[in-house]
């Protein structure tokens, strides 16, 4: 049910691609719900979502060198901790490994204008943005 969706955009000459699944709400509560917070949950469905750079970026100020991510959040109300874990291929977070995070990086939620049913990942001209339900997670690359 959950679409295999694919992200790509230039933020300061760095080709960023983000691959994904893309659940929908349909009906159910998401955040602290379905997303338990206080937990990894793998940023899609199905296989963990990857975040590739092919040059040295900066995310929310901590360096990330080029390469492919599996790309990981542990969601809160007030905050949220997004991981850039070196092992790239992985079925959701159930073997993640927190040894292997290249970094982690803290942003706040943001509560979206209207409710959005599909996952969706956007790529920016200076951030990347996960948009689903009523949340908006955004972080800053350079």
């Amino acid at each position: 049910k959950s679409s295999a969706e694919t992200a790509t955009g230039m933020i300061n000459g760095a080709t960023i691609t983000v691959n994904y699944g893309s659940p929908s709400v349909r009906g159910r509560k998401i955040w602290g719900e379905l997303v338990p917070f206080d937990a990894v949950w793998r940023a899609g469905a199905n296989d963990a979502t990857t975040f590739e750079t092919n040059k040295d970026i900066m995310i929310e100020g901590s360096k990330l060198p080029a390469g492919k991510y599996s790309f990981f959040v542990i969601p809160n109300e007030k905050e949220c901790v997004l991981i850039f874990n070196t092992e790239a291929k992985q079925w959701g977070a159930y073997k993640y490994n927190e040894k292997k995070d290249q970094i982690r990086v803290k942003v706040n939620p943001k509560t979206a204008s209207s409710s959005i049913e599909k996952l969706v990942y956007t790529i920016n001209s200076n951030d990347v943005v996960l948009s689903w339900d009523n949340w908006n997670i955004g972080f800053k690359v350079k």
